[in-house]
Formats: structure tokens, sequence, C-alpha cells
């Protein structure tokens, strides 16, 4: 391009709406006495007419690459919203169904803004999902349809369902918020926002997946009061509570912790890191991503881009003068010898593991490669979670378990249990909440000979819960005291499979 130097330019200040922006593949910069219209491909006689109608002024034509008009569409959409854009408060009675229900997509796309209906949709999204208390939002285009689900306490539920016209316009939004390349549709692309919806600041971290019928996005809704969560309030038993607080004051080992996606693993080791944040420690972590910034305390992220990897990062860390290390996850032998070598050396290492188990994380650490008498000598503790749904209070049902769950659960054939149910409180899903269950390995003498002499699951799992609670303990305690369903437990650890065994 000869008369725009597209990289010297900040701002760029483009007349046309988005959609169609991004339809026609066209873009006008206005001036006092003409136009000046940028496009990578031939500007056919149909579309000269619809921006002469448009415009109504003069107007030169100019060819341009596709990387000059995909630079000029990001700086004349990206940087003209900011995270305010969705700080619009709703009052409590907006009715979310019925203002998507009437946002129609024009078919005219010079004639009108769908950018107010559209932020507002979003807004109303997000308002909604805190409301219920969703982890993660869903924007999943089909052919006919964007589908909008909200992950509730573990659980995906679809919350609306809109014409698949409008898909490009409330990607385009949001990547627009997000700071994301909105010419970029090929290729993933994360990104994160601070949104403000009333009183009430949100981190989000927003995820692209490009798909058959245009992108998928994830919004991970991030809890600010998750990470300033005390160590007393992790609703942890008494006993793995005194256990992990015994470990933090270690001088030196590492700590586990392992459990799913989602069963709050950062939240207990973000507390954890917060009773040991003060001026005499030097805390660094590595992690993938940065869920929460943590006061006092220096965070890194890892960057695969540039080759800024788990394993990078504990080195650099050591080099750092810590007393605490966290590393986001041991995912691979390298990380695994640095984290267990630290652990050796003078410093407290703390990092999770992905496995079902307490002691699968022995096994995990073992297979990949990790000598059994490293092990042994640098373990301090491991602590297994999971995240249970409560059965709703307003609602529950008293009923007989059934022999299945008699089988599973080892209860007596007279055992009454509750059952899910569904009211207005809870939106008919019978749970409201959720509860940790867990269990922890306490590295004694006994535990680590037994890992040093490479025993298998079986033997460490018969000393280390002789007088100890497992989760299979946890799990039918909450069963016992109306807590949680026998049908939860059954779907949480996929025992019904188990059960005809």
């Amino acid at each position: 391009m000869e008369d725009l130097a597209v990289k010297d330019i900040d701002t760029i200040s483009n007349i046309l709406p988005y959609d169609y922006v991004r339809d026609r593949m066209i873009i006008a910069l206005d001036s006092d006495n003409e136009c000046n219209v940028y496009s990578p491909n031939i500007v056919n006689i149909k579309t000269y007419q619809e921006l002469s109608r448009f415009l109504n002024k003069p107007f030169i034509v100019n060819k341009c690459s596709a990387e000059d008009f995909n630079e000029m569409l990001t700086k004349s959409f990206g940087s003209k919203d900011s995270s305010d854009s969705l700080s619009e408060e709703l009052s409590d009675d907006f009715d979310l169904e019925s203002f998507a229900g009437n946002i129609a997509p024009t078919e005219d796309l010079l004639n009108g803004n769908n950018d107010a209906p559209i932020i507002k949709l979003i807004n109303g999204i997000i308002s909604q999902a805190i409301k219920q208390r969703a982890s993660d939002i869903h924007f999943e285009p089909y052919e006919d349809q964007l589908i909008i689900r909200f992950r509730v306490d573990g659980i995906l539920k679809e919350v609306l369902s809109q014409d698949s016209r409008i898909a490009s316009l409330v990607i385009a939004r949001i990547k627009i918020i997000s700071r994301l390349d909105i010419s970029e549709r090929r290729l993933p692309q994360d990104g994160r926002v601070s949104l403000s919806l009333g009183d009430k600041s949100v981190d989000v971290r927003v995820s692209t997946l490009p798909s058959s019928y245009g992108e998928r996005i994830v919004l991970r809704l991030l809890d600010k009061q998750s990470a300033q969560i005390n160590i007393d309030d992790l609703g942890l038993p008494k006993q793995i509570l005194h256990n992990y607080k015994k470990s933090l004051k270690s001088s030196e080992g590492i700590i586990l912790f392992t459990g799913p996606t989602g069963s709050g693993k950062t939240t207990t080791l973000y507390a954890g890191l917060r009773d040991l944040s003060d001026s005499s420690q030097n805390i660094l972590t590595v992690e993938d991503p940065i869920e929460y910034t943590l006061k006092g305390i220096g965070q890194t992220q890892v960057n695969t881009k540039t080759g800024y990897t788990f394993a990078k990062g504990l080195r650099a860390m050591l080099r750092q003068d810590p007393d605490v290390m966290m590393v986001g996850e041991i995912r691979d032998i390298e990380t695994a010898q640095i984290a267990i070598q630290s652990s050796l050396t003078g410093h407290l290492v703390l990092s999770t593991v992905h496995t079902n188990s307490a002691v699968g994380a022995i096994t995990r650490l073992r297979d990949m490669g990790i000598e059994s008498f490293l092990l042994s000598s640098s373990l301090r503790s491991i602590i297994s979670q999971r995240l249970v749904r409560r059965l709703c209070n307003s609602c529950k049902e008293e009923t007989y378990a059934s022999d299945e769950a008699i089988k599973l659960f080892n209860l007596n054939n007279e055992s009454k249990v509750f059952s899910a149910n569904g009211c207005d409180e809870c939106s008919q899903s019978g749970f409201q909440g959720r509860i940790a269950i867990a269990e922890c390995i306490q590295v004694d003498q006994i535990t680590r000979d037994l890992i040093h002499q490479k025993a298998s699951e079986s033997k460490i799992i018969e000393h280390v819960f002789k007088d100890h609670p497992s989760i299979d303990d946890a799990s039918r305690e909450l069963i016992i005291q109306g807590i949680t369903s026998c049908e939860e437990i059954m779907r949480l650890n996929n025992l019904k499979e188990d059960a005809s065994l």
C-alpha cells in the first residue's frame, strides 16, 4: 500500500459497520473532501453503488494487500472498545431470553447498527452466568443455531439458542472486548479481560477455537474472591487441613495436589501460598496460565511460543533466591526432575499432577522416570480432592438406597439416603453449590520406606488409609449425612461401570 503506512498508525477511523467490512472485505477512511476505500479484492459494481449511497461523498478505491487489510481491520475495531463496554447494569427483571429473541440480523449490512443490542446481549449473558454461579460460558455456533451454555457446579446446561446469523456479531464483539485479533479466524487465540458489572469486578479468560461453522468461544469466569480464601475456610476435613499446614511449615520437600480439572486444586494451592506469604520469604510461581494475581508473590506465565516452559521457568526461579516455589503442573520428566532436585536442595515446592488419587501421583512420577529413592526423600504430602454437588436443602427427598448403591458404598439394606428433585431455588437441578471431598497422604517413615522399596499402589494404600479416611470414605460419609446423593458420587467417580463387575 503506497499511501497508507498501516504499521505506523495506532488507530484507524473506519466509517463502515463492522459486519459490512467483514463480509465485503472493504474499509473506508474518511477525510475532509473525500474517502479512501481499501480492499484486497476487486470492488464490483454492486458494492460500488452501496458505498456511493452510504458514504454520500466522493471516494477513491485503493488496492491493498490482505495483510494490510487485516491490520487495518484490527486497528479500526480492536481499539474502539474497552472492558468498560460491559459495565451497564441490568435491572433484576431483565429477561435475557426475550431480549435475545428480539435481536434480528439485518439483511442490509449497511442499514443500522447491531452493536448496541449485541453488547447488551453479551452483558446479559455474563450477568446471568454470574448470578447462577457459572464457572464457564460456552458460545457454540452450528449450521442453524448459536448455542450458549453455562457450566454450573461442573455440569453444562443450555441457556440460549439463537439464529446462527448473529454468531459472527457476538463472537466479533467478544474478541474486540478481549483485545484478540478479530481478523484471525483460522487459528485458536487466548485472551484475558477484566469486566465491571455494577459494583462487581470479574476476571474473564477467553479462548477461541475454529470450527466447521465459525469460531467457538469459551469464557472462564474467575472469581477474585477464590484467590483470597483463607486456608481455614477451604472446607477440608480437620485432619487433612492439619497435615497440609504441617507440610507448609517444612523448609524443603514437595507438596502435591491431584484431581481432575475443576476439582479446586488451584484454590487449595493458592490458599497455602497466601498462608505462607510474608516479608520473610521469597515465593515464586510459574503457571499456565496465571489464574489469579497474589499480593507479595512473584508470578510468571509459561509461553510455548517463546519456548518458556515449566522447566525453563523453574530453572530461572532457582537463580532468584527462592524459599518457596510453585509450578502449575508437572507434565514431563524434565519438569519433574527439576522440581524434585529443587525440593532436595532447601526449597519447598508445591505443584499439581493429573491423577485420580493421591497414591496415583506416586505411580505417575515413577512412570515419568523419577527414581523411587528420590521420591521417598522429597515427598512431604499428597492431597487428592474432588468437588461434589450439594443436594438442594429445599427439595431433596429421602428414599431407600438402591441395591447398586448398597453394594458400592457398603450401606445397610435399610439405609435411607437423599436424592435430587428440583425446584425454583436450584433452577430445577436438585443441587446447590459444591463441597470438597479429599484424601491426604502424609509421608511418614513407613510410607517413605514403601516408596523406596517400589511397593505397589495397593500396599501403600493399605498403610496410608489404615487410620485415615480415603476419598471413598469421605464420599460415603456425605451420602449418610444427606449432603449429596449416591447418583452424584457415581457420576463423579464413574462408578456405575464398576458396580456390575
